[in-house]
């Protein structure tokens, strides 16, 4: 049994102490969003709701999920496809890039990678980019939101820097001397030696897609293709311009005052609803970055 002295056990309550603010200070506000979504839209409109629903009732749900045809749904569904079909894409290009870069019998590695790095500080600019993009008729098509930022260059190095410190060199050399090719070396090796950084890069990859409001502002243009986050910010505009359901000013301005709170719920669930589910692998991830590449 190992005994901790007066110091450490001082350093121990303010580190439970720093710890216990944080979350008051992130749990706080969700819970503040959850019950003014929840509550009745006049009690909200005056600032009467604190941590617990007044008048409990799914109203501003209801007016949001079925809002210009149930719009709402078409773009989850919308944001759900290019995410699944984004993340998959970058995940692919984000390994593939790393991989050959982490190899120490790459030659001109070093060089390869200056150019990624390059990237990083410099870039044509978004009119070339869309012109592009147009150029090769990707305009208002899913591979037009998708591929303008498919490759991270930032997760990428993370990857490289996981490879090179957390599978060892002499593994690999191992299985080319055993007439392993550089695919089976990969899938059957590296591979499954890198869940917890493949996780984080689902996780960055994913929350990022599913954030997503630029690309679909400046690359799509029809309104069955927007993903949720432009449905949402056009539903809270309109609902500010010319009201909802067809309501008068007053009844507007109140229900308009609920369902800010309704639309931050409903675009942050799917995350929330992720996230335990690969926080594990997260925690593991963050200092990845952090080891020498």
């Amino acid at each position: 049994m190992v005994r901790t002295s007066k110091a450490d056990r001082i350093f121990d309550a303010i580190v439970y102490l720093i710890m216990a603010i944080v979350c008051i200070v992130i749990i706080i506000p969700l819970l503040y969003v959850l019950a003014n979504s929840l509550s009745d839209p006049e009690y909200v409109y005056f600032g009467e709701v604190g941590l617990i629903p007044i008048g409990f009732t799914f109203s501003t749900y209801r007016e949001v999920l079925t809002y210009n045809d149930y719009q709402i749904i078409i773009g989850f569904l919308n944001s759900v496809k290019y995410t699944v079909l984004g993340t998959i894409i970058s995940v692919v290009l984000t390994f593939f890039a790393a991989y050959p870069l982490s190899r120490k019998d790459l030659k001109g590695r070093n060089f390869f990678m200056t150019l990624f790095i390059i990237t990083m500080f410099f870039n044509g600019g978004l009119i070339p980019t869309f012109i592009i993009v147009r150029g090769l008729g990707l305009y208002n098509t899913t591979l037009g939101f998708i591929m303008p930022g498919a490759l991270s260059v930032y997760n990428m190095i993370i990857v490289r820097t996981y490879m090179m410190t957390g599978v060892p060199w002499e593994i690999q050399e191992a299985a080319m001397m055993d007439g392993a090719s550089s695919f089976l070396l990969f899938f059957r090796i590296v591979l499954p030696l890198c869940t917890p950084v493949f996780a984080i890069m689902l996780l960055f990859y994913g929350v990022g897609y599913w954030n997503s409001y630029y690309n679909a502002l400046i690359y799509l243009q029809d309104a069955s293709k927007v993903p949720i986050q432009m449905v949402l910010k056009s539903l809270f505009d309109q609902s500010q311009s010319s009201g909802v359901g067809g309501t008068d000013i007053v009844e507007q301005a109140k229900l308009t005052a609920a369902m800010q709170f309704t639309v931050i719920v409903v675009a942050m669930l799917p995350v929330m609803v992720v996230y335990p589910f690969l926080q594990k692998y997260f925690e593991k991830g963050m200092m990845i970055g952090s080891l020498k590449g």
